[in-house]
């Protein structure tokens, strides 16, 4: 006889998985390693034997053995896991596990991978399975899919959809990208004002499942009008015959769907929100946001800014040549341009290098601490701008504090440039020039700094897109002039 809680030796122990981001970087080693393999059987399959038959034999073997192994790995990953690893694999091999994939974490996959990366897995997907895939996903979710999916493939889901979720589908789809309408959800819990907690805890019983991240319901009228909110700790500690409209929250927040996806990121950093309602002009409820999507805006932000200020758009790293090139070759070439200008302003100074040779090791050190410090304000500012903390009635503010500071700073890495270039040149007015040039420079990055992506931004472009770039050739050209304008004035 065995005690309920006793464990038998047959019973096997159940340890549970955790999730590990390590698991997938190792999960990634030994799907490479066995690629690798693959490759190198083959091509030695191929020498080896003249006969195509034992070949193609020996080889589908091989194939067969590392499809296995290669099943057993990724299936047992987590699907944000499994994106991560087909986004870290070139175009072939990212297709060729993708296949491998089971048919079960097709939709999860789709919605985590990065868009560059999506459109490679779709394309090698058949219709059947791009409809199977989407056909399990809600109207939000297909509607982030959309830009991607063949119009064949939508028109054969919206078919599958109730009106309902037909409609939310086209409402979806009909949000201008970065708004909070893209990126709302529209599945959640409506309650009304005049019942008891006892019903809402009944009702909620029989859902038998929660929406993800449901911290609170949303109270509407007959009309759909949102009246307040009931925080579910609220609806556990409170009587059960107590009224919703006695308990229920008056004071929150709420989002417009046209409102920027970012200001909203925004408010839920300031306000700490699990959740918010999102209602049209009318006041009707008809979507929410959760903190899932919002980490996603604040994600793809930072790296969207990270790489505009090289002035380059997100692209797959293992993607063609020209793709890259189409990418990269535009802000490059402007960067020729101004190295360029950069490269006439000296050559306008011929004369005072030629006679002072210590000035050409000398000046680059002017340009390059003149374009970090402009680099350390702008990187202030874009965050500040991007957060909505700069306004026309505080730039002129900001500008004098940005050069009140670089100029302490300045004023302190002077004196060490200044020695720096006495002890090398052994000539004190050399050193003072190098003083004076480098505090000017670095005004000249600060003020840049600012001014550059407030200008962007009140144009309407993005403030980060090639700032960077045209900080560098402000810093580098006016540095050199600054520079070597002194040197001429003074020790010539």
């Amino acid at each position: 006889m065995t005690l309920p809680n006793e464990q038998t030796e047959s019973t096997p122990i159940v340890i549970p998985r955790r999730l590990d981001p390590e698991d997938a970087h190792m999960a990634l080693q030994k799907l490479q390693d066995i690629l690798k393999r693959q490759e190198v059987v083959e091509s030695l399959t191929h020498r080896q034997y003249e006969d195509d038959d034992r070949s193609n034999l020996l080889e589908s073997l091989v194939h067969r053995q590392h499809e296995a192994e290669i099943k057993a790995i990724i299936n047992d990953l987590h699907p944000a896991d499994i994106a991560f690893i087909l986004e870290s694999l070139p175009v072939d091999e990212r297709q060729a596990v993708w296949s491998l994939v089971s048919a079960e974490h097709d939709a999860d996959v789709l919605l985590e991978i990065d868009d560059w990366a999506r459109e490679s897995l779709i394309q090698s997907m058949d219709h059947h399975d791009l409809i199977a895939a989407t056909g399990t996903m809600d109207a939000d979710e297909i509607a982030d899919l959309a830009p991607d999916l063949p119009p064949e493939v939508i028109a054969e889901v919206q078919k599958g959809l109730t009106d309902a979720e037909r409609a939310q589908l086209l409402e979806a789809m009909g949000y201008p990208e970065d708004t909070v309408g893209a990126i709302m959800d529209f599945e959640m819990v409506r309650v009304r004002e005049d019942v008891t907690l006892e019903v809402v805890l009944r009702y909620l019983r029989r859902l038998g499942e929660l929406p993800d991240h449901t911290d609170q319901i949303f109270v509407v009228d007959r009309t759909d009008k949102l009246q307040g909110t009931l925080k579910l700790t609220t609806l556990l500690v409170s009587e059960p015959e107590q009224l919703v409209s006695d308990v229920m929250v008056t004071d929150y927040l709420t989002l417009n769907p046209l409102d920027s996806d970012a200001e909203a990121a925004g408010a839920f950093e300031r306000y700490d929100l699990v959740s918010a309602p999102v209602t049209d002009d009318q006041g009707r409820l008809i979507g929410r946001v959760t903190i899932a999507e919002v980490v996603d805006v604040i994600q793809e932000d930072s790296q969207e800014q990270a790489l505009s200020r090289a002035g380059l758009q997100e692209e797959d790293i293992f993607a063609p040549v020209l793709d890259a090139l189409r990418n990269r070759a535009p802000w490059l070439l402007i960067n020729l341009a101004t190295a360029a200008t950069a490269s006439l302003v000296a050559s306008r100074f011929e004369d005072t290098v030629s006679h002072i040779v210590i000035l050409a090791f000398l000046m680059s050190i002017v340009a390059g601490i003149g374009g970090n410090s402009g680099n350390q304000t702008m990187t202030m500012i874009i965050r500040a701008l991007a957060v909505g903390r700069v306004s026309a009635k505080n730039t002129i503010q900001l500008v004098k504090r940005e050069l009140t500071v670089t100029f302490l700073v300045g004023a302190c890495g002077s004196l060490v440039a200044a020695g720096f270039a006495w002890a090398i040149s052994g000539s004190l007015p050399i050193a003072l020039v190098m003083m004076g040039a480098m505090i000017a420079n670095m005004l000249i990055g600060a003020a840049l700094g600012v001014l550059i992506p407030i200008l962007r931004d009140r144009f309407g472009k993005d403030p980060a897109v090639g700032s960077s770039v045209l900080l560098t050739f402000a810093t580098d050209s006016l540095g050199f002039f600054v520079f070597l304008g002194l040197a001429t004035l003074f020790l010539i």
